[in-house]
């Protein structure tokens, strides 16, 4: 099952749920243990979860979702050009009235490196996605964003980018 990212930067991933051990009256399977004794299981079936930016594992899932979109793609490389488009775009989306990001994206001069740049950030995970938003601050003036909100722009703007 893939992970499905939804317009509001929430992702739909799935979850292996643990396997239960069921009483007597619920007998799907029955085994019998080391002990001599039998046990019943139940197949364990994938379920789903949404995540929103800022929830654990949040930040893994998206890197995860990234790589899905194309996943002949190498290992995210970031490069000094592509870091500072990276940071030039998240800052002019956190920025943007109107929340806009096609236009922040038009705007780069190499919108590939900057993607690259940002799965860079994102396969650091949340203490990399604060870090860069503190360095986007320096960078571009302003108060640093809150990770959850980097990491959510970083998404939108990956998604404009493929």
């Amino acid at each position: 099952m893939d992970i499905v990212r939804n317009p509001d930067g929430s992702l739909v991933v799935p979850v292996q749920p643990e396997r239960r051990h069921e009483t007597d009256e619920n007998e799907n399977s029955s085994t019998v243990g080391a002990d001599g004794d039998e046990t019943t299981q139940t197949p364990a079936e994938p379920t789903t979860r949404v995540l929103r930016p800022g929830e654990g594992g949040y930040d893994e899932a998206l890197a995860e979702w990234d790589l899905q979109q194309n996943p002949d793609r190498g290992p995210a490389v970031s490069t000094a050009t592509g870091r500072q488009q990276a940071m030039t775009v998240v800052h002019a989306v956190a920025t943007s009235p109107k929340h806009e990001v096609a236009p922040a994206v038009e705007a780069l001069d190499d919108p590939e490196a900057a993607g690259e740049a940002l799965r860079h950030v994102l396969v650091g995970g949340p203490p990399s996605v604060e870090a860069f938003a503190h360095e986007v601050a320096e960078a571009e003036g302003g108060d640093p964003l809150p990770a959850h909100k980097a990491t959510k722009i970083i998404g939108e703007v990956l998604a404009e980018i493929d």
